[in-house]
């Protein structure tokens, strides 16, 4: 009897916060990791108020517009972040209880660059909501070369307006088995993989 009535109160506590749009439960894998970005779509719904439906673009700078608020900054705030900011600003002067929900419907491009002695250089999408490494990159352009030079690789990264150089031992991840160095890739990253001449 013990267990059934805990059960029963968990449930009642889920029913709970399911009302009030935060019943505590596991998010599908990887989506409430991915940051929103400029030109991401999303659509966003506000429950019992059909006018504040909005489907609206990121623009280059990370805003969004959204009835009665006007501009909300968005970038770089996962689902999660952005529905409890856009509750927390219609609570704060219009409305009580707020559930809101955000969907996103089409994802910004992102791209990297793998160029120099790979089977297939070229441009690649990376996936929409999980990361991308080094070596998965390498994979997707073919592999290597027999030419290649593997412990010079650079990862060619913009960062603060300034090109910022990584370079990787792939030796290290493919032979020694040293995972941890097979770095995230970032959108718009190039791989630079050289030749060897030896």
């Amino acid at each position: 009897m013990k267990r059934i009535f805990i059960v029963a109160v968990a449930f009642i506590a889920c029913l709970f916060f399911l009302a009030q749009g935060a019943c505590p439960q596991d998010a599908p894998e990887g989506k409430s990791e991915y940051k929103l970005q400029s030109t991401d779509v999303i659509i966003i719904s506000v429950h019992n108020q059909p006018d504040l439906t909005t489907k609206t673009r990121l623009t280059t700078d990370g805003y969004i517009t959204f009835p009665l608020l006007g501009k909300v900054s968005a970038q770089g705030l996962t689902v999660q972040e952005l529905e409890q900011k856009i509750k927390a600003l219609l609570e704060k002067d219009y409305l009580v209880n707020a559930q809101v929900v955000v969907f996103i419907e089409e994802y910004h491009p992102r791209q990297v660059s793998v160029i120099g002695e790979v089977k297939n250089p070229g441009k690649y999408d990376m996936p929409e909501e999980k990361d991308m490494t080094l070596m998965e990159a390498v994979a997707m352009a073919g592999g290597f070369t027999k030419h290649a030079e593997l412990t010079k690789i650079k990862v060619m990264r913009m960062e603060g307006g300034a090109q910022k150089a990584i370079t990787i031992n792939a030796e290290d991840i493919t032979k020694r088995d040293e995972k941890d160095k097979d770095i995230v890739l970032k959108a718009e990253d190039m791989v630079v993989v050289p030749e060897s001449f030896f």
